[in-house]
C-alpha cells in the first residue's frame, strides 16, 4: 500500500494485486474483487474501488483522518528499539573544519534527530582524523612556540606555517618524523603536545556545530587515535584467517569480488612495508567496535561518494574476517558535492577552501540585511536572533532538501529566498501561524475541541498531517532527508490553500475552534519536523 500518485486515485493505492494473482495464476480483476470483498475497512476508509486491471484505490474517511491528528494523538509512534551508530562529520584535527564537511555533519546529524524520534537508541560517532604522520609535524611546530596556544586561535595558519617548515627545513622535517616515532611509542612528553592540540582543534569543531545547531558533541568524538592499539590485532586476526598476502613488502588482502575486466583484484591494503597502517585497517577496527561493543543493529556511514569502493572492500573484509556478525547492517550512505555557480566545488574568489565559520558568517550578514529590510522596526537583537535561524537555517535547509546523492549549486539568492523549496519560505509559514493565534488572543495550550474536516481543503491538509509518521519511517529507511523537506513543503502549500479557502478567526464559534486545533496541529508539525532538520523557528520574521 502507497500513497496515491494522483488524486483522482484516491489517497492511497495498493498494487500487489498483480504480482500476486501471477504467482497464484489467477486473474488480477478476479483477483482484487476477491481481496475487496474480505477487506474490512469499516472506520477507516470512505471507499474502496478497483481501478484497470486490478489496481485498488483506497480513500479515507474524513472522521478517521481526524481521529489520526486529534491533540491526544502524539505526533510521532515509537518504532521497535534497535541501535544505531552514525559516522558523520569526521573532520580532519590538523585544520579548520571547511565547506567539505558540510553535507556530512548536517545529513548525519538531521538522520541522527530523525532516528531517535522513532524511537531508536543512537550512537553518534564523530571519527576525526587524529592521528598520523602530520600529526608529528604539528607537534613538532608547537614544540618550538612554546606555550603560546593563541597560535593556534587560526588552526589553517598555524598548519600552513607547520607545512611550509616541513617541506623547507630538512632538520625540522627530521624533528617532526621523529615526534611521529615518539608519539606512536608513548612517549609522555609528545603525547602531553598532540594532547594539547587535539583539544584546542576540537574546541574549533565544538564551536562550529553550536554554530550550526549540530547535537555532536565531545563525548561523541572517536577518533583515529582510538583505534591504534587494536591494529596490530586486526591484521593478526586476518593473518590467522589466512586472509593476508605480501604485495611489495605490504600486508594486503586480494577478495575475488574486487577484481577488474582484466581479471587483477584490487588489493586492500592492511599494513605498508615500512610498518604503518592505512584507512583501512582503522575502518576494520571501528566496524569491529561498533557491532561487538557498541551492539550496534546497524552501522550508517554518512561519507562522500569518492570512498564508495574503499567502504564496500571494507565491509566486505570486515564480514569474511568475521568483525562484524551478520545481523549488523554496514551502510555507506554517499553523497555529491557542493558545487558554485561555475559548476566546480564550491571555493572562494582566489580559489580556496571555504571555512565553515566564514560561509555562517555571511549567511547570518545576508539574512540579517533581508529581515532589517522587511523589519526595520524590530529590536537590533530581536533583528539579530531571526537573522541567525534564518541564515543558518538556509545553508542546511538548502543542502538537506536536495536528494543525498546528486550534486548541487550552492547559491545565496535561492536559498535565502521566501519563495519556493527554502527554509525561510517554511519558517515564514511558522511565523504566519503563530501571528494568527496572536491576532486572535488565541493560547495555544487552551485551545479545546475535536478536529472536523468538512471542507476539501481541510481533508486534504489532514491527510497531509497523518502522513507524517510514514514519512519519517521513510526518512529513516532510505537515509534520505530530502523525503522530509519535501513533506514539509506539501504542509506548508496546503496550510496556505486552506488559509485562503477556510476562514479561521471570523468563523462561527464551534468551526473556529475545530479550524484553531487544525492550525495548531500544523504548527506543531512543521516546527517538530523542522526541528528534526536542526533548523530553528522564530515566531516573527
Amino acid at each position: 500500500v502507497a500513497a496515491a500518485g494522483r488524486p483522482e486515485f484516491g489517497d492511497y493505492q495498493a498494487n500487489g494485486v498483480m504480482g500476486a494473482a501471477k504467482s497464484l495464476g489467477r486473474k488480477p480483476r478476479d483477483l482484487a474483487i476477491a481481496v475487496v470483498e474480505a477487506l474490512d475497512v469499516d472506520g477507516i476508509a470512505q471507499s474502496v474501488e478497483i481501478a484497470g486491471p486490478g489496481f485498488i484505490n483506497i480513500r479515507l474517511s474524513p472522521e478517521f483522518l481526524a481521529q489520526q491528528i486529534s491533540a491526544d494523538r502524539a505526533l510521532i509512534e515509537p518504532a521497535a528499539p534497535a541501535t544505531v551508530v552514525i559516522d558523520y562529520s569526521s573532520p580532519n584535527l590538523a585544520k579548520e573544519m571547511h565547506v567539505g564537511h558540510l553535507r556530512s555533519t548536517i545529513i548525519g546529524d538531521a538522520m541522527a534527530r530523525v532516528l531517535e524520534a522513532l524511537g531508536y537508541r543512537v550512537i553518534r560517532q564523530n571519527h576525526v582524523g587524529d592521528w598520523g604522520t602530520q600529526f608529528g609535524m604539528l607537534v613538532a611546530h608547537l614544540e618550538e612556540i612554546g606555550h603560546d596556544t593563541a597560535a593556534l586561535e587560526d588552526l589553517e595558519l598555524f598548519y600552513q606555517a607547520a607545512k611550509r617548515r616541513f617541506d623547507s627545513d630538512t632538520a625540522f622535517a627530521d624533528r617532526a618524523r621523529s615526534r611521529v616515532v615518539a608519539l606512536q611509542s608513548g612517549d609522555a612528553a609528545v603525547l602531553a603536545r598532540w594532547r594539547e592540540f587535539v583539544r584546542i582543534s576540537a574546541a574549533h569543531c565544538q564551536a562550529v556545530y553550536d554554530r550550526l545547531g549540530v547535537s555532536l558533541r565531545g563525548d561523541d568524538m572517536m577518533g583515529e587515535s582510538q583505534y591504534n592499539d587494536a591494529l596490530a590485532g586486526i591484521v593478526a586476526t586476518l593473518d590467522q584467517e589466512g586472509l593476508l598476502t605480501e604485495s611489495d613488502g605490504a600486508k594486503c588482502v586480494f577478495l575475488p569480488e574486487f577484481a577488474g575486466k582484466d581479471g587483477d583484484i584490487l588489493p586492500i591494503i592492511i599494513e605498508k612495508s615500512d610498518g604503518g597502517y592505512l584507512y583501512a585497517t582503522t575502518d576494520l577496527a571501528a566496524a569491529r567496535h561498533r557491532c561487538g561493543q557498541l551492539h550496534a543493529d546497524r552501522v550508517m556511514y554518512f561519507v562522500d561518494v569518492r570512498q564508495s569502493l574503499h567502504f564496500r572492500q571494507v565491509f566486505a573484509l570486515a564480514r569474511r574476517a568475521g568483525f562484524v556478525a551478520e545481523d549488523c547492517a554496514l551502510e555507506h550512505h554517499p553523497f555529491g558535492t557542493m558545487l558554485g555557480k561555475d559548476g566546480r566545488p564550491f571555493r572562494t574568489r582566489d580559489g580556496g577552501v571555504v571555512k565553515l565559520t566564514a560561509l555562517l558568517d555571511e549567511a547570518e550578514q545576508r539574512a540579517l540585511a533581508l529581515v532589517t529590510a522587511k523589519n526595520p522596526e524590530l529590536p537590533e537583537r530581536e533583528r539579530r536572533g531571526i537573522a541567525r535561524a534564518v541564515g543558518i537555517g538556509a545553508v542546511k535547509y538548502a543542502d538537506l532538501s536536495k536528494n543525498r546523492t546528486s550534486d548541487y549549486v550552492f547559491d545565496w539568492d535561492t536559498m535565502l529566498s521566501f519563495d519556493g523549496n527554502t527554509a525561510p519560505y517554511l519558517q515564514y509559514a511558522v511565523s504566519r501561524i503563530t501571528s494568527l493565534f496572536r491576532r486572535g488572543n488565541v493560547d495555544r495550550e487552551a485551545i479545546h475541541g475535536a478536529i472536523r474536516l468538512i471542507e476539501p481543503a481541510e481533508i486534504q491538509l489532514g491527510l497531509t498531517l497523518g502522513r507524517f509518521q510514514e514519512t519519517l519511517d521513510d526518512v529513516a529507511r532510505e537515509a534520505s532527508p530530502h523525503l522530509l523537506c519535501g513533506y514539509l513543503m506539501g504542509l506548508a502549500s496546503n496550510y496556505m490553500q486552506f488559509y485562503e479557502q477556510c476562514p479561521v478567526l471570523s468563523a462561527p464559534e464551534d468551526v473556529r475552534a475545530a479550524r484553531l486545533q487544525l492550525c495548531n496541529r500544523v504548527v506543531a508539525t512543521l516546527e517538530r519536523g523542522l526541528g528534526l532538520l536542526g533548523i530553528e523557528t522564530v515566531e516573527r520574521m
